[in-house]
């Protein structure tokens, strides 16, 4: 089959890149890779389709013996080094590669074999300490003289009573390794007083909760014809939409070339999806956590993460799974198993209405498309979903689980709750941000931002009762930096002026947030300037191929400005032109008793919905539902149960 220029990057691509460097003499034996990506096409070349596009990848190159980091791009068509750019760590704004989870290794090792850490973990009364659970963390930027121009990692600690036991119980309080990973030294080691380990434990294994509970009967769901999608290569066609998936180590999953079949014809809606990053701010100020914001798509490669589905725990039903394949730290291939799950869910009434004259009733029932994957990011899991839906509805709804990070402390901690005795759970938040590169019937895309307004009480509302849509065209990127209004019912419509619906207005898609606080950090505070995309729910940008993540290429240990701020600056023009949306949505978190030892699932997420796009309701000619479908109905009636 015939690779598309939008498919991920193959076993032999990821080769490619790596032998490709190294017949150019770009790789020292020091030489590790952080990431290898596909280098995306500009979306003219692949939307004209005209002959072969160049496939690209692009790889950071990190020499283990000295720090030096380099941004490569290879074609992998011709097998020719593109470009080969070192990144400028040592110079402000600075930034990082990722990290990489052999660093994780090599911090636990320079930490245990420092006498000075293991004469602190004496004091805590901590023998083993191959019980002790090490865990590097990225450090931000506050401009230690120590870190900057270095690659540093924070470690805070935790014990096990056993190898299988959850370390999240059993926080070592106040003790705090700056490591420099090159160099391989502890640089500062911060002992703020020993504080006792919480000792009840966190485990919830059948062996530590008891036995499950017996009154769940069997739920099946079958679809003995098979599912109503088709997939070829990477491909996907179900009921009327039509795109491509793909996945990839920084972002995870992407959907591309998002379109509607409507009356015969593709339309299309988005060109591209992805959540582009993320930061997880904690809000304890305290010489143990006021460093902790991570960036867990810049700093931690959130796609790398990812998980392997399993059948009836992860997805349920008539599923078709993608794997991934992915570059380890030497440039070398592996494949994610089961990475992505896609399969149909019935999510209740999608339209109904029953004639009070006549008696007859119509009800059609609504299925979706779900395409997710998971990952675990050290304590937290995140599920991310993206749901298709016959109306022409798109939805993307994260999942928030795991565990929560945890410290030591009493019940009077001022940041944060007790969750179990000694042990609290520090005040945070998780706030994605999604990069839709819209495509609304073409390129010439405006936003507007739509408020519902009351009326005065005068001639043209006697009574008072009246309210109205007041839209605002957003013209310019300085104007583009939004936030949520919910009392207002704002919500943000992207539109084609030439191309109108039968009553001539311009079709459009609405943006609709799922109004959430954004970042609560001090405007002036470090995090602030390094995620500053999570300041305000959307950002609105001209299309540029090098404008991927809202906070830049390289956000680890970066002092920020990179990313949206920059970019806005131009100020560049957007009514009818090639639009890039950014929505920042998420979840503060205020932990409760019930989030421990694992967290119940916590939702944040979206809506993008046809506006004007179609004539009438496109989910009309959809076929009645017989009861042959349903537990408690004779064969042949109706079902509308939602």
């Amino acid at each position: 089959m015939e690779t598309h220029p939008l498919d991920p990057l193959s076993a032999e691509e990821i080769d490619a890149v790596r032998e490709t460097l190294a017949d150019e003499g770009k790789l020292s034996p020091g030489a590790r890779f952080p990431l290898i990506l596909p280098e995306e096409p500009p979306k003219e070349a692949v939307e004209r389709g005209e002959g072969a596009v160049d496939r690209r990848a692009r790889a950071v190159v990190l020499d283990t013996a000295n720090g030096d980091t380099f941004d490569a791009v290879v074609s992998l068509t011709d097998r020719k080094l593109l470009s080969w750019r070192q990144v400028p760590t040592r110079e402000h704004p600075y930034g990082q590669a990722p990290v990489m989870l052999q660093e994780y290794a090599d911090v636990e090792e320079i930490v245990k074999a420092d006498q000075g850490w293991r004469d602190a973990m004496a004091l805590r009364g901590v023998e083993d300490l191959d019980l002790v659970f090490v865990t590097p963390l990225s450090p931000g930027q506050f401009g230690f003289p120590d870190e900057v121009g270095k690659r540093v990692l924070r470690s805070l600690f935790f014990v096990r009573h056993h190898a299988d036991d959850s370390p999240w119980a059993h926080p070592v309080e106040g003790l705090i390794a700056y490591v420099d990973v090159i160099e391989r030294r502890i640089i500062r080691l911060v002992d703020t007083g020993v504080v006792p380990v919480p000792d009840e434990c966190g485990n919830f294994d059948e062996a530590s909760v008891g036995p499950p509970r017996t009154s769940l009967r069997p739920l099946e769901i079958t679809q003995p014809d098979g599912p109503s999608f088709t997939v070829t290569g990477h491909h996907v066609t179900w009921e009327n939409w039509r795109f491509r998936i793909s996945f990839n180590a920084r972002e995870g999953l992407v959907l591309h070339q998002l379109a509607f079949r409507d009356g015969g014809v593709d339309r299309q809606v988005v060109y591209r999806a992805s959540i582009a990053e993320m930061v997880v701010p904690y809000a304890d100020p305290s010489d143990t956590r006021f460093w902790i914001s991570y960036f867990d798509l810049g700093e931690y490669s959130l796609g790398s993460c990812v998980n392997s589905l399993v059948l009836g725990c992860d997805c349920l039903g008539e599923i078709h799974y993608f794997d991934a394949v992915l570059a380890d730290a030497e440039g070398r291939p592996y494949v994610a198993r089961n990475a992505i799950c896609m399969h149909e869910e019935d999510y209740g009434v999608l339209w109904k209405h029953t004639d009070v004259i006549t008696g007859a009733a119509e009800t059609r029932r609504s299925r979706r498309l779900v395409i997710s994957f998971f990952t675990t990011v050290g304590n937290y899991d995140y599920g991310f979903y993206w749901y298709l839906y016959q109306d022409g509805t798109i939805q993307m709804e994260a999942k928030l689980t795991g565990v929560v990070f945890t410290g030591a402390a009493g019940e009077d901690f001022a940041f944060g709750t007790q969750i179990a005795p000694g042990l609290v759970a520090p005040y945070h938040q998780h706030l994605f941000c999604a990069r839709l590169d819209m495509n609304v019937d073409g390129p010439a895309n405006s936003v507007h931002e739509t408020d519902i307004a009351p009326l005065p009480m005068g001639d043209d509302n006697r009574y008072g009762n009246a309210f109205q849509p007041r839209r605002t065209l957003i013209a310019r990127e300085s104007e583009a930096a939004r936030m949520a209004d919910p009392a207002a019912g704002r919500y943000w419509t992207v539109s084609n002026s030439g191309s109108c619906n039968r009553l001539g207005q311009p079709v459009g898609y609405k943006l609709t947030p799922h109004a959430s606080p954004t970042l609560f950090a001090h405007p002036d505070s470090a995090v602030a300037k390094r995620a500053a995309f999570a300041t305000r729910h959307l950002w609105v940008t001209r299309y540029h191929p090098d404008e991927r993540y809202p906070a830049g290429d390289y956000p680890n240990q970066h002092a920020g400005g990179a990313g949206l701020p920059e970019w806005t600056a131009a100020d560049r023009p957007l009514e009818d032109q090639d639009l890039v949306l950014w929505h920042t949505f998420g979840s503060t978190h205020i932990p409760r008793t019930e989030d421990w030892p694992v967290m119940p699932v916590e939702y944040a997420g979206f809506t993008l919905k046809p506006v004007g796009f179609f004539d009438r309701n496109p989910a009309l000619d959809l076929p009645a539902t017989t009861g042959g479908a349903c537990a408690h109905t004779a064969q042949g009636d109706s079902c509308d149960h939602s």
